[in-house]
């Protein structure tokens, strides 16, 4: 419906950014703690909006910690993994990683999480670095969660599971990445893993929230310019099964983002992707060698091959204010006509959706004191498709944020870490429309969007009208800071109420955890 695009490496090419030889870096990926991002770029050309997963993150503590008498019992459970070999051009390093939840629902009784896991990483040489996990879990869920995986299939993020005993979830999950540096200017990446395009908590281009998937991607650096190219394979849970040998349906996704820093506070990422179905019911397609070319134009290869692909465009934009405070935003295109916009009659096709947020580190100058704030919002039939074969979602999970579309939500988060004492709380209050008597409202992606209900009268909200409201508090002792191994107590408040219901949920929960990995339960 889009006719024209401009792709990120013809900014790239206009812009005529000069070569340099100096080595990149990108923001963590696995940013537990809003501490782990940092706002302005260096003399490193510092990418805060592409977050890399092969970079692991850790704790710092404090120089007294450091330098007290150790022996290798203290190292081990307080500051070093479990397994540490290193030789002269290599290192390797493993770890269990234990999740052990017990708590009290108001609307489940007692839930509780058994999870065994562990991570095994290392270096090879200057330029290969990888890491491996895998985690085996049982679980019986708070209310809503419990609701949401017999709903979807799935764990918020952690894939299907099966019947445990018969209320309960049983799930494994494993994640793996390479990454090989190529020179000065190249990084290849391989993997089954997640990823995050964006500067805040939620990306409404590409987010972590969903489910691990396998992937290629091909990470250049030019000058103050960071391009991205990513292949990979999506699952489609909900369209029926072409054979059981075959498994679930799957799709192909490919990505180019390209992020510049046109100072050490400004940057500009440009991004655009295009989804489309491995087979249909006059046989397989399967990987289409039109998306292969990392530098191409994407929509008019979509167009080129009969358009019957998901093609988005997106931007992200940062301004740093200082060393630690940022305002970001983002905007997500799917589908527009120019005319239906000006004409404001709400016509069903115009779906974007935008972000807007501030965050700060350091907040008035306390060390180790974090903020953020933002507000996302998308309109109904954003990310939606024809049907889940080629819309933006994965394993019955959006690809961008998790409440798929047709909501306004804003998100407060504050964390504060003080030698081994961590302290995190969230606020999130949101306003959706749900559907009522089978009616397609436009929030659930997974619906097609031919299901709709009218073409025109269209806005954020409509349909059954939600309010949402999310409280969490979190404390927590770090144990050892290689692996976050904390002990933690949380407590969480849930309410979802419209004219239909009201739900309330109080949890308390207290367990022996470890990972960075982000699981994102706010929903």
């Amino acid at each position: 419906m889009f006719k024209k695009c401009i792709t990120p490496v013809f900014v790239l090419v206009c812009l005529g950014i000069s070569l340099s030889s100096t080595v990149r870096a990108q923001s963590i990926g696995r940013q537990y703690s809003l501490g782990f991002y940092k706002s302005t770029s260096d003399s490193n050309g510092y990418h805060s909006s592409q977050r890399d997963y092969s970079i692991e993150p850790t704790f710092d503590l404090p120089t007294g910690d450091t330098t007290r008498k150790q022996s290798w019992l203290y190292r081990k459970l307080f500051r070093e993994h479990l397994l540490e070999v290193k030789g002269d051009d290599y290192n390797f390093y493993g770890s269990i990683l234990p999740d052990l939840i017990v708590g009290h629902s108001g609307d489940n009784g007692t839930v509780w999480v058994n999870t065994r896991g562990f991570v095994i990483g290392g270096t090879i040489g200057k330029n290969l670095t990888f890491r491996s996990e895998f985690y085996e879990n049982q679980a019986k869920m708070p209310a809503y969660l419990d609701a949401y995986g017999r709903e979807n299939r799935i764990v918020p993020g952690q894939g299907e599971w099966k019947a445990y005993k018969g209320d309960k979830f049983d799930y494994a999950y494993a994640s793996a990445l390479i990454n090989y540096k190529a020179g000065k200017h190249f990084d290849f990446q391989l993997g089954y893993d997640k990823n995050f395009i964006g500067d805040g908590y939620r990306s409404m281009l590409l987010s972590d929230a969903a489910f691990n998937y396998p992937f290629l991607k091909i990470i250049a650096n030019v000058g103050k310019v960071q391009y991205t190219t990513m292949w990979a394979q999506f699952i489609d849970m909900q369209y029926p099964k072409a054979s059981y040998d075959n498994g679930y349906r799957k799709k192909w996704g490919v990505f180019n983002y390209l992020d510049w820093n046109i100072s050490k506070k400004i940057s500009i990422g440009l991004f655009e992707a295009v989804i489309w179905q491995d087979s249909d019911s006059t046989g397989k397609r399967g990987f289409d060698a039109s998306y292969l070319n990392p530098i191409v134009f994407l929509r008019p290869v979509e167009f080129s091959v009969g358009s019957p692909d998901n093609a988005l465009l997106g931007l992200n934009a940062k301004y740093a204010i200082s060393n630690n405070s940022t305002f970001y935003g983002q905007f997500i295109l799917d589908e527009f006509k120019l005319d239906q916009i000006t004409g404001g009659k709400g016509w069903w096709g115009n779906k974007f959706g935008g972000q807007f947020g501030f965050r700060s580190n350091d907040l008035f100058k306390v060390k180790n004191l974090n903020f953020l704030t933002e507000v996302n919002a998308a309109r109904p039939y954003t990310y939606s498709q024809r049907s889940t074969l080629n819309n933006y979602g994965h394993y019955n999970q959006p690809l961008a944020h998790p409440m798929g579309a047709n909501f306004v939500e804003w998100v407060n988060i504050a964390d504060f870490r003080y030698k081994r004492i961590f302290l995190r709380g969230q606020v999130t209050v949101a306003k959706y429309g749900l559907d009522t008597a089978g009616v397609n409202y436009g929030k659930d992606i997974n619906k097609s969007y031919f299901t709709r209900t009218v073409d025109y009268g269209n806005h954020i909200g409509q349909g059954l009208k939600t309010n949402f409201l999310y409280v969490q508090g979190t404390a927590a002792y770090l144990l050892n800071p290689k692996y976050n191994l904390r002990v933690e107590a949380s407590v969480t408040a849930r309410k979802e109420s419209n004219n239909n219901w009201d739900k309330k949920e109080l949890i308390f929960q207290f367990g022996l955890r470890s990972a960075f990995r982000q699981l994102y339960y706010d929903l």
